[in-house]
């Protein structure tokens, strides 16, 4: 009769660990598919790995992109299923690189579909009218314009329909549509809000993106 006993105690032992065991793997797949269901469909965090945005981001600095703002897409073949809203002039975007689509870019919309921008002497022209850039920062080096020697001569160009123009804040340290064309809409990934932490710029904690 001992015997048995002891057998039938050990028994509900392992049912209560199996029940734990399974508690902890139930809560561990719940917490990975909210994280991925928030990862594809609300925020996303990246790290900045140049200085084509400065003064605005620093190499080092880790951001979260707001991928709900413009509209809800379906995961994998990127179209938008419902559209929120549409980029506005001046703001910070993370998007598909069309040279190469692996890669996620970052820069600021300088001009929306239908806008025609042309830059002299530092100064950017939409639509005819001076653009307010007081985002921009040219150093007295860096890349020339395609098709000339002057680094700060550009256009005119006329955003097409369903696409973007982007610059990097660091205008003479950036490749962005100058160079190679326009963003599609529907690679635009989200909006970047907020530095959340940034090394070695430690200082830089919880900072708004503008």
């Amino acid at each position: 009769m001992e015997v048995n006993a002891t057998k039938k105690t050990g028994a509900k032992g392992t049912l209560k660990k199996k029940s734990a065991f399974r508690e902890y793997a139930e809560a561990a797949v719940i917490a990975i598919l909210l994280a991925l269901f928030i990862r594809t469909f609300i925020v996303q965090a990246f790290k900045i790995p140049s200085g084509s945005m400065e003064p605005t981001l620093l190499v080092g600095d880790h951001i979260l992109v707001n991928k709900f703002v413009y509209g809800i897409k379906i995961p994998f073949i990127n179209k938008t299923l419902i559209r929120i809203s549409e980029p506005k002039h001046d703001d910070v975007i993370v998007f598909i690189y069309p040279v190469d689509r692996s890669k996620d870019f970052i820069k600021r919309v300088i001009g929306l579909p239908g806008d025609e921008i042309r830059i002299a002497d530092k100064t950017i022209y939409v639509n005819g009218l001076h653009y307010n850039d007081e985002h921009g920062f040219y150093s007295d080096a860096g890349r020339g314009y395609p098709g000339t020697g002057e680094k700060n001569q550009f256009g005119p160009v006329t955003v097409p329909k369903d696409h973007l123009f982007v610059m990097g804040d660091n205008r003479n340290h950036s490749y962005d549509s100058r160079f190679w064309g326009f963003v599609p809409m529907e690679d635009v990934k989200g909006k970047a809000f907020i530095i959340y932490w940034s090394w070695p710029n430690w200082k830089r904690f919880l900072h708004l993106i503008d």
